[in-house]
């Protein structure tokens, strides 16, 4: 039985990230409300369909039809999950924002944990992580390999303390993704780290990590060809070298450089299928 969250949190917004979801983003709205129920009075799940080609959208409309905490917005064009989440953000209303993974892959009762983290460490960001001790795990050993040297090359770069930044489960203070999101460039590849590395550059520190409950779908991984799989690796490093050339040699975060800023690119997107 989880128990309900004891923090000061009025509201908590939960947003799914969702491409081509229409088999399961039904089922992954029920769960999720069934566990933010249990935790806290008032919240909100806001789906975003990330420029899907099946009906994802309409499934997630007709769960939105008669409840008043599903939110869903989309695109006609694929953007990328970062893009995704920081749209949703955009929308989000809550004290605490965050995102989970549309899909199977993780358990929904991790949420109860990053809200514990809060509460326990006054947090400014908790991140999910399959490094946590507490953590299940059922991961490829290619995917845990090069997740070392990733996490090991961050650390390096940006100075994170955490031990993984790439799990689909994130929830930060609304004063954090307030400053984070008019700065964000990152859509697709790069984007945890980006707005990991830029919350520690702008002072906030108290980012830490929970426990998750992670399977990943090993059949699904075999349907990936080795160039993409390859490709998605490529493009990962060089999103995460832009980030550093972005916060380190240029400065391209700091509130001085605010005329330098791009609008973001969601703010072009108000209009809804």
């Amino acid at each position: 039985m989880i128990k309900k969250n004891k923090s000061n949190i009025k509201l908590l917004s939960v947003i799914i990230p969702a491409l081509n979801a229409e088999k399961f983003i039904d089922q992954n709205i029920k769960e999720v409300e069934v566990v933010l129920k249990q935790l806290i009075p008032d919240y909100e799940v806001i789906i975003v369909d990330d420029g899907s080609k099946d009906n994802t959208f309409k499934v997630a409309k007709g769960q939105a039809k008669n409840n008043k905490r599903v939110k869903v917005f989309g695109y006609k064009i694929n953007k990328g999950k970062g893009h995704a989440v920081q749209y949703g953000m955009s929308k989000a209303k809550g004290d605490i924002i965050g995102f989970i993974d549309a899909g199977f892959d993780l358990n929904p009762e991790g949420m109860f944990m990053l809200l514990e983290h809060f509460r326990w460490y006054n947090a400014d960001v908790i991140v999910g992580s399959k490094k946590h001790p507490a953590s299940k795990v059922v991961y490829p050993l290619t995917r845990r390999v090069l997740s070392f040297g990733y996490q090991m090359i961050s650390r390096l770069l940006f100075g994170l303390k955490v031990k993984d930044t790439q799990v689909g489960m994130k929830f930060f203070r609304k004063e954090v993704v307030r400053d984070l999101l008019p700065r964000l460039l990152v859509k697709r590849f790069a984007f945890d780290i980006e707005m990991l590395s830029v919350a520690n550059y702008l002072g906030y520190k108290r980012i830490y990590e929970a426990p998750v409950d992670l399977r990943v779908d090993m059949e699904g991984l075999s349907t990936i060809s080795s160039f993409g799989y390859l490709n998605t690796v490529f493009n990962m490093f060089w999103d995460t070298a832009a980030v550093f050339y972005r916060l380190r040699i240029i400065n391209y975060y700091d509130e001085n450089n605010k005329d330098k800023w791009l609008v973001p690119e969601y703010k072009n997107l108000e209009k809804k299928k």
